[in-house]
């Protein structure tokens, strides 16, 4: 399905409380993930994109912390896919389809304390010890059904946006290493089409997609053509990809003014290693920055 500019006035919806946005975010977790992530042999897929997850969760709670108080400006859903295809919360929040910001705040699985290095601003650096919340835990097994997977998205996506006609389009962001399970390319577009065709009054829903490699090939972060991906996988999933919006375009040439982004560019990263999933989902989200309230 071609696909073409998103129209300047969509995708300006206020975000609050009583007109909260979803964030649906796909974790492949098939067996392959559990290889290492690009050059780096120490960090393997599985925990690298754990990580990452966890450390977005805490941006968005923090993005709505008001004093002591979480505005509910967002839900949040997470769906692993692997050897099961599941709704990938656990403890309190098991096989919720979605949860608010203020209930994903309240229930983490664990806080761990974590290390990082911090420059001093002279020249040197020093050790800071942080509190790091987990939700999501590291999973690879099995095949890569990302066609249920998408259609589990398509299923919470759909409810959200008729409870909630006026919202923000809801955003889908779908990490995966491989590609889906042989022959279901097919199956994985149609769904993909239908998850995209939802839509609010503010615009229709968005899909991206982040292959993640073990290659150290260089990263393609949200291309404007099909024209520099030499993989026809790489091809398949730029053309499953959303268009950025007029909104989410101009935050992010704002925020990674080194990407030179063109107005054609899609939600869609190829051979992302660690800082580009990272970019990838500060993106998906950033937009939300300035609409919200």
């Amino acid at each position: 399905m071609a696909q073409t500019s998103m129209p300047e006035q969509k995708y300006r919806a206020e975000i609050s409380r009583r007109n909260p946005t979803l964030f649906v975010f796909l974790i492949d977790r098939s067996g392959s993930m559990n290889e290492p992530f690009g050059n780096d042999v120490a960090v393997r897929k599985k925990d690298g994109v754990a990580d990452i997850i966890n450390r977005t969760l805490d941006v968005l709670v923090d993005r709505c912390a008001k004093g002591h108080e979480i505005l509910n400006r967002y839900s949040i859903s997470v769906i692993g896919y692997g050897g099961h295809v599941e709704f990938a919360f656990g403890g309190p929040l098991a096989a919720r389809p979605r949860v608010s910001i203020a209930e994903l705040a309240q229930h983490p699985l664990r806080i761990e304390e974590r290390t990082r290095q911090v420059y001093d601003g002279a020249g040197g650096c020093f050790t800071e010890t942080i509190k790091f919340p987990i939700w999501f835990e590291p999973v690879a097994d099995g095949n890569t059904p990302m066609a249920p997977a998408l259609e589990l998205a398509y299923q919470v996506v759909a409810e959200f946006v008729q409870e909630h006609p006026l919202a923000f389009p809801p955003i889908v962001m779908n990490i995966t290493d491989g590609q889906p399970d042989p022959g279901t390319e097919p199956e994985v577009e149609s769904v993909a089409n239908r998850l995209r065709n939802l839509a609010t009054q503010d615009g229709q829903v968005l899909l991206f997609n982040a292959h993640i490699s073990e290659s150290t090939g260089q990263p393609i972060l949200f291309p404007d053509s099909h024209a520099i991906l030499s993989d026809q996988y790489a091809r398949f999933l730029f053309r499953i990809s959303s268009v950025l919006p007029p909104t989410l375009l101009r935050a992010a040439r704002s925020m990674y003014p080194n990407l030179r982004l063109g107005d054609q560019a899609r939600g869609f990263a190829y051979q992302a290693d660690l800082v580009s999933v990272v970019q990838f989902l500060d993106i998906g989200t950033i937009a939300t920055r300035s609409v919200a309230r």
